[in-house]
């Protein structure tokens, strides 16, 4: 049956076997007392807070400029987009809005920084990547502490100055794409229809900014930079932009990681929130310089799929309280897997 190894050679073994064991997980749900709405449910919350981030990992791969290890360098420009916003006091979709003008606008600026410095050291990219990540989130947990946030709900209630380790969005914009008319109930299954639309026009605009002229110059890049150079395309201009562009989606990310999660999480926060995207995207077929948005939606679709469902299924199983610690187990695992596999395909 050609259609079947062909099948298979596209999709994969690994992730076919992922597939198949969170199908299992599915079927099984019944029959050790889990519920399967509030569990696909769950699924599609969690497909819809992570997507973008996962998303935003894509124009650094294309460009060759390998897996954005320092993805926190956009997470922490959401963070202050949505923190200003929050100083401001501005509320409701108009605050979500707004939030994104002001992390498009750090995101700019940090990622022009952030690309200089990859620039300077080519064919080391992943691990610098990872070292200037965690630096920014060390940087910022000095500056969420002296920064000019006054507004009683984000400052810390002893001395009324520094911000808060988590601060709540109840009042701001929590759920404004989880919870609105789009939503779609079917049963006991809520599918957030707004969340999943945004995901989508995100999805939208990558898809349609990788075909125009920039969007390809920077593929041709990460395939074969001397082919670019030879044809007048500047290479540093192009791993410049990608990294701009990663280093935005990023920020955009965490601002709809945050109103899906609920709260606002600074200070060692973001440290290690590069770790499960890389995974998810590696997972969902992309290797260190080839990615597209259908490895995005697979690979987040499986990766949160089945940190959603183990702990569940095996909790219920062996009557106990054992979420947490399968959750690490399990997410870990899949990141070591993941990360062992970024082999490199031919140019």
């Amino acid at each position: 049956m050609k259609w079947l190894k062909d099948f298979i050679t596209d999709f994969g073994w690994p992730r076919i076997i992922i597939a198949l064991f969170l199908m299992a997980l599915f079927i099984a749900a019944p029959f050790v007392g889990v519920k399967l709405g509030p569990s696909f449910t769950d699924v599609f919350n969690r497909f819809g807070q992570n997507a973008v981030m996962v998303l935003a990992l894509v124009p650094m791969v294309q460009a060759g400029c390998g897996l954005n290890f320092g993805l926190p360098v956009g997470i922490v420009a959401g963070l202050l987009g949505a923190l200003i916003t929050m100083q401001i006091g501005l509320t409701g979709f108009t605050g979500f809005v707004v939030s994104i003008v002001f992390t498009v606008f750090f995101g700019s600026l940090f990622g022009w920084f952030y690309a200089a410095l990859l620039n300077r050291v080519k064919g080391e990219e992943m691990t610098i990547s990872m070292y200037i990540g965690f630096s920014i989130v060390m940087l910022f947990s000095i500056l969420w502490l002296v920064l000019p946030f006054t507004k009683p709900t984000l400052v810390m209630g002893y001395a009324g100055e520094g911000l808060r380790r988590s601060i709540s969005l109840e009042n701001y914009w929590r759920h404004v794409l989880n919870d609105n008319a789009l939503t779609i109930q079917i049963g006991s299954v809520i599918f957030p229809t707004g969340l999943i639309l945004f995901v989508a026009l995100c999805a939208f605009f990558m898809f349609i900014f990788m075909r125009t002229k920039t969007g390809t110059a920077m593929t041709a890049v990460g395939s074969n930079p001397d082919y670019a150079r030879a044809s007048g395309v500047s290479i540093n201009k192009m791993r410049t932009s990608a990294t701009i562009i990663s280093t935005i989606f990023g920020g955009i990310g965490i601002l709809v990681y945050q109103q899906s999660f609920g709260f606002v999480q600074v200070y060692d926060a973001p440290l290690f929130m590069a770790f499960p995207a890389i995974s998810a995207l590696l997972i969902g077929g992309a290797s260190v310089n080839k990615a597209s948005i259908v490895n995005v939606i697979i690979g987040t679709l499986l990766f949160q799929g089945m940190l959603t469902m183990t702990p569940s299924v095996i909790n219920s199983m062996l009557q106990t309280d054992m979420s947490e610690v399968i959750r690490i187990i399990v997410s870990n695992g899949m990141i070591i897997y993941a990360l062992t596999r970024k082999t490199k395909v031919a140019k």
